[in-house]
């Protein structure tokens, strides 16, 4: 189990996410900006549209997901 922020993952907050894989932790994410937009949480409206329009565009898209997946596996397991 390794733990990210929401911080290390483009967001801007410092709550942290836990998985047993990088794509665990990119969907905790996902689900806590959706959630914090959806409470009127604006400070995330910025890093939710970045999330869901990265998408979009396939290079920038996999350049931030193995960029991640590296952070992710160079973090030591707690």
């Amino acid at each position: 189990m390794k733990t990210m922020t929401c911080r290390d993952l483009g967001g801007p907050c410092t709550l942290e996410h836990q998985g047993t894989t990088a794509d665990q932790v990119i969907k905790a994410q996902d689900r806590h900006l959706r959630d914090a937009v959806k409470a009127g949480d604006a400070s995330h409206a910025a890093a939710r549209d970045e999330m869901k329009g990265r998408w979009r565009h396939p290079k920038q898209s996999m350049d931030w997901y193995n960029g991640v997946k590296r952070a992710y596996a160079d973090l030591p397991a707690a």
